[in-house]
């Protein structure tokens, strides 16, 4: 049996917890809007690499977490979309975005390594800057196949490990602890783009640059089709 002490311990832990991941809601809904900024001061324009991504987004699409919407902008009133989001903290944020712009979203809690959709049901799938933070990123992108329809795209923007035995990569190994943390369990030196190229799609076009944003600063930008 819990004595008062420990009662009140674990409550105010759980409370702690929740103001956590509530604040970080908070702070991924006021940067968003400025990372696309960031990034294309140092590479082009990001906003317009997104416009091309998504330009013939049409039928059903997939978001692996939203979050709080930063790629809503970028879609066309009339696909039929679903979000599947592990994270309630972030809903009144992303369904402010969706509101304001006159979309629809079927708004769904789940994790990236178990979509809730059916089999080859879903024209394409998006994940932004996601990969780096899935538990299981090889499940997850098993998931992207199974419910994509054959000849379905998926498009991905994501940070990306540098090569083995650079700097920045033994950086990158080395905070990887606190960085989970920081950035809500990100995995800096996740090898993202070999987990793409091994995951078994046809074929994968994809483009890198560099965003200026310490140890994360590889990125990649592309489509994959089953």
């Amino acid at each position: 049996m819990m004595t008062v002490n420990q009662i009140i311990g674990d409550s105010q832990s759980k409370t702690a917890a929740n103001f956590g991941k509530r604040f970080f809601a908070w702070m991924m809904a006021q940067s968003s809007s400025t990372y696309d900024k960031v990034v294309s001061d140092v590479y082009d324009d990001l906003s317009l690499r997104k416009l091309s991504l998504f330009a013939n987004l049409q039928g059903t699409v997939l978001e692996i977490v939203p979050g709080t919407g930063p790629t809503v902008p970028y879609y066309p009133k009339d696909i039929y979309q679903t979000g599947i989001q592990p994270k309630p903290h972030t809903h009144s944020y992303l369904q402010k975005q969706v509101e304001k712009l006159g979309l629809n979203i079927d708004l769904r809690i789940g994790n990236a390594e178990w979509l809730d959709a059916e089999d080859n049901s879903i024209d394409t799938v998006v994940s932004n800057l996601v990969l780096c933070s899935v538990p299981n990123i090889d499940y997850t992108l098993q998931a992207v196949l199974r419910v994509l329809k054959p000849g379905g795209r998926f498009l991905f923007i994501e940070n990306i490990a540098v090569p083995k035995g650079t700097l920045l990569r033994k950086i990158q190994s080395k905070i990887n602890p606190g960085w989970k943390v920081i950035d809500d369990v990100c995995h800096p030196d996740r090898e993202t783009l070999i987990a793409l190229e091994n995951a078994g799609f046809t074929n994968i076009h994809y483009e890198q640059f560099e965003a200026k944003m310490p140890i994360i600063s590889p990125h990649i930008i592309g489509i994959a089709t089953k």
